[in-house]
């Protein structure tokens, strides 16, 4: 199969979803996200938005990850660690390596990897 680069909002529903099968199955990430999330069709649509508004700039996402992500951290006893973060950011970049090939491909890796950064200081200011 010859791969192409993300250009659509297709593309991006299918990395999502895609990339959240194997979240879900994951024996470390799937509690957090298994026993967080009720609705996945809505969750993935949400993410599907987030994506496309910070790949392709034309479309606005509205909503707080940062919040979302501490409050998740709060439920589960502020357990979330660096490796959670490592595991999901080796997940995504798996999943885009085997779909997709280009630059929104590359910028969507690096996207992901300066937001598991950012996301994962602004959990651990929450603790003090």
């Amino acid at each position: 199969m010859q791969k192409t680069d993300i250009t659509t909002r297709a593309d991006i529903f299918k990395l999502v979803k895609t990339f959240y099968s194997k979240v879900r199955k994951d024996e470390v990430l799937a509690p957090f996200f298994n026993d967080t999330i009720s609705d996945w069709d809505e969750h993935l649509g949400r993410l599907t938005t987030f994506w496309e508004s910070s790949l392709f700039l034309k479309t606005k996402y509205y909503g707080d990850p940062l919040e979302a992500h501490v409050n998740v951290d709060k439920k589960f006893n502020q357990t979330i660690t660096e490796k959670h973060f490592g595991i999901w950011l080796n997940l995504w970049v798996e999943t885009i390596d085997e779909l997709y090939k280009g630059d929104y491909a590359e910028n969507a890796k690096r996207r992901a990897r300066k937001m598991a950064t950012f996301i994962h200081l602004k959990i651990f200011e929450a603790r003090s």
